[in-house]
């Protein structure tokens, strides 16, 4: 895919993110199931980790699919359908903050318009990662963003209620704090920043985009 075709791709679903209404972006699994939903009429598509991990056998969860199975998975929708993927990258299949980042990048270069970066662990007992060690993530993943050549949306996600852990102060902590952050680093070029938190109540998200 050009960078021309990926720059309009990306615009189109700044568009419709920000359109009136919901935005339905339903999960294919595999090229086949990207056909028929865009056939269907959908105007964005997202990859799952779930349904994927499930295709293959294993658990949904951080450990359980390796980087090249999720990339060449991506790459695969991407390729069957002229529609805007995104790519659901769970915690970016490293701890460090330089996998992260070349998480995102790799994610980019096989056609995804957006993508999501989690602060969760894989770890049942320690599911959440620090805020320190989030926010470390975070910055890397927006620098890798910031520098694409076309407009990408990342998605920062604070996934305590989604983990099992409901605990609500912590959870707007960490929105904030990756709010500003987000804010801050947005402003320096064209990508769009989100902090999602997800509650059994409400899913929300808060985009900022560069001003």
């Amino acid at each position: 895919m050009g960078n021309h075709d990926q720059q309009a791709l990306g615009e189109t679903f700044a568009q419709l993110h920000d359109g009136p209404g919901a935005l339905v972006m339903p999960n294919p699994w595999d090229a086949g199931r990207a056909r028929l939903l865009e056939q269907l009429g959908f105007r964005a598509l997202a990859t799952t980790s779930g349904g994927l991990a499930l295709s293959q056998g294993v658990p949904d969860g951080q450990g359980h699919l390796k980087r090249v199975q999720v990339l060449e998975n991506l790459a695969s929708i991407v390729t069957a359908t002229s529609l805007p993927v995104t790519a659901d990258l769970e915690s970016g299949y490293d701890d460090s903050p330089e996998s992260v980042a070349e998480m995102v990048r790799l994610a980019a270069a096989v056609g995804a318009v957006r993508c999501s970066i989690e602060d969760t662990t894989g770890r049942p007992d320690d599911p959440i990662r620090l805020l320190p060690e989030a926010l470390e993530r975070a910055e890397a993943a927006v620098a890798a963003a910031r520098d694409l050549p076309f407009l990408f949306t990342l998605t920062l996600r604070a996934d305590n209620f989604f983990a099992g852990r409901p605990d609500l102060d912590d959870t707007i902590t960490r929105l904030k704090a990756l709010g500003r952050s987000g804010q801050i680093w947005c402003t320096r070029r064209g990508s769009r920043i989100s902090g999602r938190s997800l509650s059994p109540c409400t899913s929300r998200s808060t985009n900022r985009p560069g001003t």
